[in-house]
């Protein structure tokens, strides 16, 4: 007789996140640190490739860089917000770009929050957390 273990009563299914950055370091940064915290993370590499994936996946949350080649980050937030599958999707916008007329610019795009680069780890996964609704451990 083999024994198969039950999920908790309480378990949820991970939550999803893009990770729109055409950094290659930064995608793995956030991937490794988010990955260790229980999401699921998907990635693009531009806002072309990141909208073609937020159409065809459900995410929770999408992280997304303010200068990328091909569509940059106000632009994937301008036809995110469009899009009536994706336009309820929370979105937290990166950039080295620290000034007050950035923040507004992406707030204006249709983010919901800014965080400027370098974002340490434990900025992230608590911006993370509180904008897919986790209860902090």
């Amino acid at each position: 007789m083999s024994v198969t273990a039950l999920p908790a009563l309480n378990a949820k299914p991970s939550q999803r996140v893009l990770v729109v950055d055409d950094a290659t370091v930064v995608r793995l940064y956030y991937r490794q640190i988010l990955e260790a915290e229980g999401y699921d993370v998907e990635e693009a590499i531009n806002g072309v490739e990141g909208l073609e994936k937020a159409v065809q996946t459900q995410f929770d949350l999408c992280i997304v860089d303010v200068n990328m080649p091909v569509m940059d980050g106000y632009s994937f937030l301008h036809a995110l917000r469009r899009e009536t599958i994706t336009h309820a999707i929370p979105a937290l916008m990166t950039s080295t770009e620290a000034e007050p007329a950035d923040r507004d610019a992406a707030r204006q795009a249709g983010a919901n929050f800014y965080l400027v680069k370098p974002v340490p780890r434990g900025q992230l996964t608590l911006h993370v957390a509180a904008m897919v609704g986790r209860c902090p451990a």
